[in-house]
């Protein structure tokens, strides 16, 4: 399974390039069967599978995401697998315990929310390089479970599945493993030999975590159709301090502005670890190689630059340019000329509220500043609580009228980054 140092591909050309590559199974063929697409042969189409466990993605998500977007541009096909199915059971990688179940009716309605993402980054349509959506559920749910059993379980021994990561961490930890989600890779496996069949599907990516699920599907497919398949996976993304991407103080960046404001996802990438700036413009943005190495090499401050060309890219990408271009012009009256944007984070408060007043610990923890009123008195304490733009030390005070400044609303901020607008109704 190892990666040759030079592709011919197009396709696994940039891969490489830009970061994503992982591990690939049987990558001189796959790529001989990428570079073919360029002299006239038939597109490669790919999938990835997303189970529906939440109404948005978060950032974590984004670089499976993005890998489609990479194949589609190198004129192949991508195909959406949603797990109506698959969610279901429940994926054990990467879990210390048993997920909740959810109802159909919960899935359906994360789907429909979870579709929308892909519209953004993904061309869909009927030609041979255009995207397309389908449900695994759509034949799982069809599965007679003997049948199930007869045609597939043998291909799969306990003492192969038991090497998984995915299993052996669950069962190294003592936390349950249940028979239900000991299925999920047969399951998996699955979706890719139905998908070679019915799209004539060739590859399956996915995170690193995904491998062994996902050489299920390759040896299945060589197996029963003696046809050929092959698998990629990209690198877990971490930062360069170590912390898992997509995770904050604040929790989870997610990718839908109802759940996360274009203002504070423009943000989270404006804060970006100098040491990660290059390696998040590859894999984040479609910007040139080119013209990343040069905003890499920045040194000093002028790093920062490439920090605002990275969140304008990556809002640009996900939410549109005019609302990567409202976050940066709010980004800057904030911080650099210390005035409050319309296109700020705010929050409403009943002008009787500040009668006799609002503690600022409580208004901070409504606001999102602070996680609790332990750490808003912790920031407070430490000179990062501010009302209009002055540190604040006492956490208990009462937020009143007569704080109401410019604009008619009362500029929240924690450090020096996170300002929210509370504005009186």
């Amino acid at each position: 399974m190892s990666t040759p140092a030079n592709f011919k591909s197009d396709f696994l050309q940039t891969l490489q390039a830009r970061g994503y590559v992982h591990q690939i199974s049987h990558p001189d063929e796959l790529d001989v069967a990428a570079a073919q697409t360029a002299e006239g042969g038939a597109p490669i189409a790919a999938y990835i599978g997303f189970d529906a466990t939440a109404t948005s993605f978060h950032v974590g998500n984004l670089v499976s995401i993005m890998l489609l977007r990479r194949l589609q541009q190198a004129g192949h096909k991508p195909i959406v697998v949603m797990g109506g199915g698959t969610t279901k059971v429940g994926d054990p990688s990467g879990k210390d315990a048993t997920r909740q179940l959810l109802t159909h009716e919960q899935i359906q309605s994360n789907i429909d929310s979870l579709k929308t993402t892909f519209a953004k980054l993904l061309t869909f349509g009927d030609g041979p390089t255009d995207a397309i959506m389908v449900d695994n559920d759509e034949w799982l749910s069809k599965l007679g479970y003997i049948d199930f059993l007869r045609d597939y379980g043998v291909h799969f021994t306990i003492n192969r599945m038991l090497t998984f990561d995915s299993v052996k961490l669950r069962l190294e930890r003592e936390q349950p493993l249940t028979f239900i989600e000991f299925n999920y890779m047969l399951m998996q496996a699955t979706d890719f030999l139905e998908l070679s069949r019915r799209y004539g599907c060739t590859l399956q990516m996915g995170g690193s975590d995904q491998w062994g699920n996902i050489l299920n599907g390759v040896e299945l497919i060589r197996r029963v159709d003696q046809k050929p398949a092959f698998a990629l996976t990209t690198p877990l993304i971490t930062t360069a301090s170590g912390a898992k991407m997509g995770k904050t103080a604040s929790g989870a960046v997610w990718l839908n502005a109802d759940r996360l404001s274009p203002y504070d996802y423009w943000q989270f990438w404006r804060n970006t670890e100098d040491a990660d700036v290059g390696r998040f413009l590859k894999l984040f943005t479609d910007l040139p190689l080119d013209e990343i190495a040069r905003l890499e090499a920045l040194q000093g401050a002028e790093i920062n630059d490439a920090k605002k060309v990275l969140a304008n890219e990556a809002t640009a990408l996900l939410h549109g340019r005019a609302e990567a271009e409202k976050a940066a012009e709010a980004a800057h009256a904030a911080f650099v000329q210390g005035g409050v944007s319309a296109d700020l984070p705010s929050i409403d408060v009943p002008a009787a509220a500040l009668s006799p007043g609002i503690p600022l610990d409580t208004l901070a923890l409504d606001a999102g500043l602070a996680t609790s009123k332990s750490e808003a008195r912790r920031l407070a304490q430490g000179g990062g609580l501010r009302v209009n733009d002055k540190a604040e030390p006492d956490a208990t005070r009462l937020i009143t009228a007569e704080d109401i400044g410019e604009g008619g609303v009362i500029k929240l901020a924690a450090g020096k980054k996170k300002i929210v607008l509370v504005r009186i109704v």
